[in-house]
Order: C-alpha cells, then sequence, then structure tokens
C-alpha cells in the first residue's frame, strides 16, 4: 500500500521558521524522518504565496521557496526525490519518500502562460488556481458572493495545465469557478485539501454535487485534517471526524475518488491522534477496525492520487 499525501505547506514552513527538514523536530508536522517512519511514498509540497507577496512578487516569492527546495535537496545527496512524469511513479516505494512539487495560488503566473511553462519546467507539476481571494484567473471562496468563476485567463490556464500534464486543483476556488473547471478540463480535477459540506458548512468545504462531480470526471478528493473543515468544535476534534469524513465522501463520490490531503504545516490545530505525519498509517489501522476491505483502504490512502498522476503527468 502507497500513502500519498495529497497538499502540506512544509517548503514554507521550514524556510520561515528555519526548522531542519532533516531532523526529527517536536515542532512542524513534517520532515524527512517523519515521511520516513510513516512510509509515504509521495508527498505533495505545495508552495504557499503568502498575502504580503500577492499583489508585488508572487512569482519571485515562488522562485525563492524553489531554491530552497533545491539546496535541500543538494544537502539530501539528491533526496527527497521529485516526481514530474508517469516513468517516475514507478519508483514510488514505501521506504523511501518522493515529493510533487505544487503552487498554492495563480498569482505566481502574473498573467501569463509563459510562466505557467517556465514553471513546468522548473518541477512544477500541480496549481491551486486560487487562494480564498480573486486573482487573475478566477474568483476564489471567500468572493463567492460576487458569483464569479473562471476569467479568460483562468480558462487558458486549464488548458494549457491539461496539454502539459500538469494536475488542476480546485481547492479554495469558487463555487462558479469549480463549475467552470469541472466542464472545461479534459482532465480528472482534484480538489487536494477540502472536506464535505454535509458534515460541516464551512465554506471551504464542498458539496455532495460537487463530490459527485468529481466523481463523473474521474478526480479525487483528498480529505483535509484541519479541524475548523472538521466539526463545530475544533478544539475537540480528533481522527474519528476525519474517518467520517473520508467515509462520507466514499459514499457520495466512491471509493475510487477519495483521498488524504492534509495539510500539514498549514494549520495551527490539527486532530487528535493525527498530530503529525507519522501518524498516516493510523487512518488505515483504524479504516481496517471499521470493516474497510485492504483494497478500499489502499485506494484511499493513496491508489486514487496515483491513477489520476498516471493519467495526467507527462511519459517523461
Amino acid at each position: 500500500m502507497l500513502i500519498i499525501d495529497g497538499h502540506c505547506d512544509t517548503l514554507l514552513e521550514l524556510y520561515k521558521n528555519k526548522r531542519s527538514f532533516w531532523e526529527d523536530n517536536e515542532t512542524g508536522h513534517l520532515d524527512w524522518l517523519k515521511l520516513k517512519k510513516a512510509g509515504i511514498a509521495l508527498q505533495f509540497m505545495s508552495i504557499y504565496i503568502e498575502p504580503e507577496y500577492k499583489a508585488s512578487c508572487p512569482l519571485s516569492r515562488v522562485l525563492e521557496i524553489l531554491d530552497f527546495f533545491n539546496q535541500l535537496q543538494e544537502e539530501g545527496n539528491g533526496h527527497p526525490l521529485t516526481v514530474t512524469t508517469k516513468k517516475d511513479l514507478l519508483a514510488l516505494n514505501e521506504a523511501l519518500p518522493h515529493v510533487l512539487l505544487a503552487i498554492e495560488g495563480g498569482e505566481a503566473l502574473r498573467g501569463k502562460l509563459s510562466n505557467l511553462r517556465i514553471l513546468f519546467k522548473l518541477g512544477i507539476r500541480s496549481l491551486t488556481l486560487t487562494w480564498n481571494q480573486r486573482n487573475e484567473l478566477a474568483d476564489g471562496i471567500w468572493e463567492k458572493d460576487s458569483g464569479g468563476g473562471l476569467t479568460t485567463f483562468g480558462r487558458e490556464v486549464v488548458q494549457e495545465m491539461n496539454r502539459l500534464g500538469m494536475v488542476i486543483d480546485v481547492s479554495h476556488l469558487s463555487e462558479a469557478g469549480f463549475w467552470d473547471v469541472i466542464s472545461l478540463s479534459e482532465q480528472p480535477v482534484v480538489a487536494t485539501h477540502s472536506c464535505c459540506f454535509s458534515l460541516h458548512e464551512h465554506p471551504r468545504n464542498l458539496t455532495d454535487d460537487q463530490l459527485i462531480a468529481l466523481k463523473k470526471n474521474q478526480g479525487v478528493v483528498g480529505i483535509n485534517f484541519y479541524p475548523h473543515f472538521l466539526g463545530e468544535k475544533p478544539n475537540r476534534i480528533t481522527i474519528e471526524h476525519v474517518l467520517k469524513h473520508l467515509d462520507y465522501a466514499v459514499n457520495i463520490a466512491g471509493i475510487d475518488h477519495v483521498g488524504l490531503g492534509s495539510d500539514f504545516d498549514g494549520i495551527e490545530l490539527v486532530p487528535q491522534g493525527l498530530e503529525n505525519g507519522t501518524k498516516l498509517p493510523c487512518l488505515s489501522e483504524r479504516l481496517c477496525q471499521l470493516g474497510w476491505k485492504a483494497e478500499e483502504i489502499s485506494k484511499v490512502m493513496g491508489g486514487n492520487f496515483l491513477r489520476v498522476l498516471q493519467q495526467i503527468l507527462p511519459e517523461e
């Protein structure tokens, strides 16, 4: 069974807090040793663009964090290995963590498809189109009252990402934007770190109709671990709430369209029982105790994300 986590903010957290990636830290949710201990085969690592950089220099900030990641690889003699192609997926295993690089926020493109293509050449393989606010691609979820979806540029980005072989991430996107992407994309779409609106009515969570749409699109929703998305009392959220959202999403979207999207190192609260990356195997243990079949557990823990990547990423 391969464990794949669809979203974390570890790169920025490491960079800003000067925390070592190679040591087992008491602070922080993920590091190299935690990834290895948990047997995480592939970790999506997203470069989040902080608000103070979005207006003036979002691309420069992304390149700054990307350079930091490259320095980590130099320190680790080539590790962690990055996944950029279908061929790279063949090397995934429990003993050696791999990374898929992502960007959280289309501001990084600065309104130019050329920047998207350059970032692709630098190894970026996934883009969360918006954060919560409006940008040049679309409205974010906090702009939902405007009814705005994809802009003309946003539509061009979706089409170019399809052509290049990049994963389109609709977490944080306005509902109108979500439906625009679903209608436009010729490839599966993912919501890397979202939960279920029917269980907890938070704007960041997906409705049943959206979950069904991801199923029809052959996409995946990665269930987020952020307590504010999981229930009414954030300080009392446990691993059981994550299991409820996993189970509900499977009931609505189907067993082939649900995965994990921890949001580790991007959230200030975590569920009891999922304090850091080493606890991810606890989810598979609890799912087994709840009567899930081994094949079902394998799909949710990583198999579904793997299927999508096998379809979308370029050959070599």
